[in-house]
């Protein structure tokens, strides 16, 4: 069996579920600066970002209980859709939109299936959960480039 040389490096998640000793922050101090950063304008994998980088916060729901997209839809500032599904969505927009202009990049046309294809599956997963309306389908700007 060939060995594993490759690929080590990831964040390793702490084995503990209990916050760090060293952080000292209260769960209300940590739900106000979600708070105040999603009022900001940030999404929150950034707001997770800017926690673990400025405030050393390493994970909110360890502290507070709740995620940062919980704490957020319990503030009313959820975005509408779900954040890795609009990510999605704005990259399929803009890989349509390379491909109108160059039509024979073969390697991004496939990128792009593979990408529509990500969007159903994570769609159909949001439809399930009740957090997309059963109603909501992808449709993409261009329906074949050939």
């Amino acid at each position: 069996m060939p060995k594993q040389e490759k690929g080590k490096a990831h964040q390793i998640r702490p084995v503990s579920k209990r916050p760090p000793n060293w952080c000292k922050y209260q769960p209300e101090e940590v739900e106000a600066l979600v708070i105040k950063l999603a009022k900001e304008g940030h999404p929150p994998s950034r707001i997770g970002t800017i926690l673990r980088d400025q405030y050393a916060i390493p994970l909110v729901k360890p502290i507070t209980g709740k995620t940062i997209t919980k704490i957020l839809k319990d503030a009313e500032l959820a975005p509408a859709m779900p954040e890795d599904l609009a990510n999605m969505l704005k990259k399929a927009e803009s890989l349509a939109t390379h491909l109108e202009r160059n039509k024979k990049d073969l390697h991004n046309k496939r990128a792009l299936q593979i990408l529509e294809a990500k969007i159903h599956k994570l769609s159909r997963y949001y439809k399930r959960e009740g957090i997309l309306p059963p109603n909501w389908k992808y449709e993409p700007k261009i329906a074949s480039i050939t």
